[in-house]
């Protein structure tokens, strides 16, 4: 059960600043909304924000200091510059902790399969996060997955095998696959035909003529450089008288 708090420091967005120049001098333009907490536009400094996201990802509660003022919240929302992969919106969703809220649960692996080592099966991740419905203050950090027990290409692993803390209710079908292992995809191979050759002979004792163009082989006719057919000059000079 994860009861770590991170804490993060804001303060209300100057609206006379354009976020392009907010995120040229490393801020980040927010906003916090839900809960008890008034619709309210803020800033961050786009370093700590980045340290924050990595520690809580979007599943664990963040205490935004505002002015002084402490409010949990979720990230519900992060976007990112194409280009540089910085952090360039955050929305954060500000929680009442005596009401159930709904988020999603990364998932992590530990252990060996033996359908990967011994057979060299490949091991596919179906999906990467479960849904839950639970308080704020009892969100999993993560669920672990043992995957020594998928001994043969196709054995899967799905939520209902997940071990789940009792005040944490699973929203994700039972049956969904989260992990499987799949046979190795066999290599193609392409088999490439040689071009028959002046000389060749086939398996009935045939000879195989050349291509044409190949070494060997005779080269087309072509009309000599600069002749043309008499009968179609003389028409030429009866079509220009």
């Amino acid at each position: 059960m994860n009861k770590e708090v991170i804490a993060l420091a804001v303060s209300a967005r100057d609206k006379g600043v354009s976020p392009k120049n907010l995120r040229r001098v490393g801020t980040v333009p927010g906003v916090i909304y839900g809960g008890k907490a008034e619709n309210t536009s803020i800033q961050c400094s786009m370093k700590e924000l980045h340290n924050v996201y990595v520690k809580a990802g979007e599943n664990t509660l963040v205490e935004i200091d505002l002015g002084g003022k402490k409010i949990p919240c979720l990230i519900h929302a992060i976007s990112f510059d194409p280009v540089s992969d910085k952090e360039e919106h955050v929305d954060f969703y500000a929680v009442d902790m005596t009401k159930k809220v709904t988020t999603h649960v990364p998932v992590r692996v530990e252990g060996e399969s033996p359908a990967v080592k011994t057979l060299g099966g490949v091991l596919v991740t179906v999906h990467d996060e479960i849904e839950v419905t639970c308080l704020p203050s009892d969100i999993p950090a993560f669920f672990m997955i043992n995957i020594a027990k998928l001994d043969n290409f196709r054995d899967s692993i799905t939520v209902a095998s997940l071990t789940v803390p009792k005040d944490v209710v699973i929203k994700s079908p039972a049956d969904m696959v989260i992990l499987t292992v799949q046979e190795p995809r066999a290599e193609e191979v392409v088999e490439v035909v040689a071009a028959p050759v002046e000389g060749a002979v086939a398996a009935d004792g045939t000879a195989v003529p050349a291509a044409e163009g190949a070494p060997g082989s005779a080269p087309a006719a072509t009309a000599p450089a600069g002749k043309t057919d008499d009968k179609g000059a003389g028409k030429d000079k009866a079509a220009k008288k």
